[in-house]
């Protein structure tokens, strides 16, 4: 891969997608882009809202066409939702289009960091660990698929994420 202008994040909820992409983002000096805020920015409604009128499948629509929009910029670093892998043409161009980082946590850790987070309305559930599970299951191998580099974000900070994605990012772009 030649150097990679853009560089994507994709994972699951709660593993740092916002705040790490936020800090690579200053650290590198190029515009942050976080998919989800970018939908509510243009609807004018919260995540949870659109989930309630227009149910999961109008929210990927919408999630289809930000990811289109946001990946076709350069110079960009962006956070995806944690479903923004299920549309195949949204894998295709996160993958053709930048640099895909998949951060990775444990089950536990998702849940731990977003136990108490309303505004996730896959996990307002009477027993959100196992929709985790069950995320995690039919996910993982589209994050796998996608993605060009793998980062367990498991107990670090984002600090040392942020460290590690710019040395990984710079030997591919020395390559």
């Amino acid at each position: 891969m030649s150097k990679p202008d853009n560089i994507f994040l994709v994972g699951p909820m709660g593993v740092g997608k916002s705040t790490i992409g936020r800090m690579l983002g200053t650290t590198l000096q190029r515009p942050f882009y976080d998919s989800d805020r970018e939908i509510e920015a243009v609807t004018g409604a919260d995540i949870p809202w659109i989930f309630d009128v227009e149910g999961e499948a109008g929210f990927r629509q919408r999630e289809i066409r930000m990811i289109d929009q946001l990946s076709a910029m350069n110079g960009i670093v962006m956070a995806t939702g944690g479903g923004a892998i299920l549309a195949p043409e949204s894998r295709q161009r996160l993958h053709e289009r930048g640099f895909v980082v998949y951060l990775k946590a444990s089950i536990n850790q998702q849940f731990e960091r977003t136990s108490k987070d309303k505004n996730r309305p896959l996990l307002q559930t009477a027993d959100p660990l196992t929709k985790i599970r069950e995320l995690m299951k039919l996910r993982e191998p589209l994050y796998i698929e996608t993605a060009h580099l793998v980062i367990d974000t498991n107990r670090r900070g984002p600090r040392s994420v942020v460290q590690e994605i710019i040395r990984k990012v710079s030997s591919v772009s020395d390559q």
